[in-house]
């Protein structure tokens, strides 16, 4: 059966970037801190088209978290930092000719735009009918396999809001922000239960799990 997770890196203050966020500064000042845990890794490497790398439960837990995926979704600003039209040269995303995912992406936006096909797998649909819709499309695409939902905040906060989230994976680091972009900055209000099914250590981040209840 397909689950609907996300995993997502934040600061011990809850944020998943830092402020001043740009098509040239997609993580917004200080925001490259909350991923310097995993750059090395060999799974995050290997998918980047990088040998080498360190193995170890942090590896571990990027591998698990990529292995099952059959479709991603992501918002607007994940993909290029503006959420404007798209003008006459539109930006092709943050991950060049061979992004690193490999399966169909839908792009949650409010300006349609054509299909982008890139190497490796990789084709991001643009979806302007919702969030509900771009999980569904993201769900025929994935068969049997699961739908990552990549980010960023407001996508996730969207697809948690609207009842669709199975899986919620914090990747705590010990660092304090103090301006960005928060995971809960905004809500729909109404109270939700998350069940902690696992806590993993290590020196640089602690991977907090959560399973989402009615």
């Amino acid at each position: 059966m397909t689950a609907i997770t996300a995993n997502i890196s934040t600061s011990l203050d809850g944020y998943v970037a830092g402020p001043n966020d740009d098509p040239e500064n997609p993580l917004g000042d200080g925001g490259e801190r909350l991923h310097e845990w995993v750059y090395g890794l060999e799974s995050w490497r290997e998918v980047h088209g990088l040998d080498g790398g360190e193995s170890g439960l942090d590896d571990e837990i990027i591998a698990e978290s990529t292995e099952n995926v059959g479709a991603v979704v992501m918002g607007r600003r994940m993909f290029s930092n503006d959420d404007g039209p798209w003008g006459d040269d539109p930006f092709e995303g943050h991950w060049g000719e061979d992004p690193p995912f490999g399966v169909p992406v839908f792009v949650l936006t409010h300006h349609a735009r054509e299909p982008l096909e890139m190497d490796g797998g990789t084709t991001f649909t643009f979806v302007t009918d919702g969030i509900e819709s771009a999980v569904a499309h993201a769900m025929e695409a994935a068969g049997d396999r699961n739908v990552s939902v990549a980010g960023g905040a407001r996508t996730i906060q969207q697809t948690l809001e609207a009842g669709l989230l199975d899986e919620l994976q914090l990747h705590l680091v010990p660092v304090l922000l103090g301006d960005g972009i928060r995971l809960f900055e905004r809500s729909d209000g109404e109270q939700r239960e998350l069940e902690r099914t696992r806590v993993v250590e290590s020196p640089n981040v602690t991977h907090l799990r959560y399973r989402i209840t009615e």
